[in-house]
């Protein structure tokens, strides 16, 4: 049976097992090797999978092996595969690993955390997601620094097991990844705006572009930075705005407001200051987001998990391992 790891700063790194060698889980099989953990990866294409072997990588495509091997070894899971995927992946680790520590980097919370509710493993998940990627997808992709200095959300919901939390905590920060605590419904929220309302509105200008005649012999720098996210793949956009559509048409219809307010102005007054100055005023606002370092909560006290939360709302980020259940006592 998997037991939870207990970290703390001398603890001994547990074997990591990876399912999913795209971008976000090839880099992380690639920064926990860096790290110094053992790690081993499970790809559905055989393609991917011979490609991280290739590089000197553990991978294969027999996922029935690498969770056999997960539960021998008291692995820490890492599900990196795409929504539709996800709970097919699920039925198979509460099948062969159920006792496993788990946790995943996919960009939506709720859904996740109602898959793996679903499927019997809440007990022993904490959910997580890199806030960081690029417009390509596949093993090739993925690169051993991509989480330097990136915000990784690790969601403090209710029942969250603290050793658990704990041992995702230290990955992520030896990663080089700074940890940001948050309820999974209030980062679903955050992400529909900073993440899956950014997808949407790079396709439309994308597509408003293509149907103006000069308009791609001109494009520059605007242009380039507003579509950039568009370059990724429909499917994976498609995966993560849908998982996310109750937030997302929340932002949607804040956005379109705001979009439909400024066409007025225009119309009317050849103006569109009230939507420029406010959104100069809100940049200006992000440029100067405080990021405190958290270090004032002890993981797995009262009130451990609120405190956490609280935190993160706030800006502040954990750059360095928290105290925790091995240092309560």
């Amino acid at each position: 049976m998997c037991q939870p790891w207990v970290v703390s700063n001398t603890a001994k790194r547990p074997p990591i097992c990876v399912l999913g060698l795209g971008l976000i889980g090839g880099s992380l099989l690639r920064a926990a090797a860096a790290a110094g953990y053992p790690v081993y990866g499970y790809n559905r294409s055989v393609e991917g999978a011979r490609a991280a072997t290739a590089d000197g990588y553990d991978a294969g495509t027999d996922l029935a092996v690498a969770l056999t091997r997960a539960a021998e070894q008291d692995a820490l899971i890492v599900v990196a595969v795409p929504m539709p995927a996800l709970a097919h992946i699920l039925d198979r680790v509460a099948e062969i690993a159920p006792d496993c520590a788990l946790t995943d980097v996919t960009s939506v919370k709720g859904a996740v955390l109602d898959a793996v509710t679903d499927a019997g493993l809440r007990a022993r998940f904490v959910g997580g997601h890199p806030m960081t990627g690029t417009a390509h997808s596949g093993w090739q992709a993925g690169s051993v620094s991509l989480f330097q200095g990136a915000p990784w959300v690790l969601a403090v919901d209710d029942g969250v097991d603290p050793q658990v939390w704990m041992t995702v905590m230290r990955l992520a920060l030896d990663c080089g990844a700074v940890v940001v605590p948050a309820r999974s419904d209030e980062h679903d929220a955050a992400a529909a705006a900073i993440s899956h309302l950014p997808h949407l509105l790079a396709e439309a200008l994308s597509q408003t572009a293509a149907e103006v005649p000069l308009a791609f012999a001109l494009a520059a720098g605007s242009f380039r930075d507003g579509t950039r996210v568009a370059g990724t793949a429909p499917e994976l956009v498609r995966a993560m705005c849908e998982a996310n559509a109750t937030d997302l048409l929340t932002a949607l219809d804040r956005a379109l407001d705001l979009l439909i307010r400024a066409r007025q102005g225009l119309a009317t007054h050849r103006s569109v200051a009230e939507l420029v100055e406010a959104g100069h005023a809100a940049r200006v606002r992000y440029d100067s987001f405080p990021r405190p370092d958290l270090v004032n909560v002890t993981v797995g006290e009262p009130g451990w998990r609120d405190g956490l939360a609280a935190a993160g709302r706030a800006g502040a980020v954990i750059r360095s391992a928290l105290p925790g259940p091995d240092s309560l006592g």
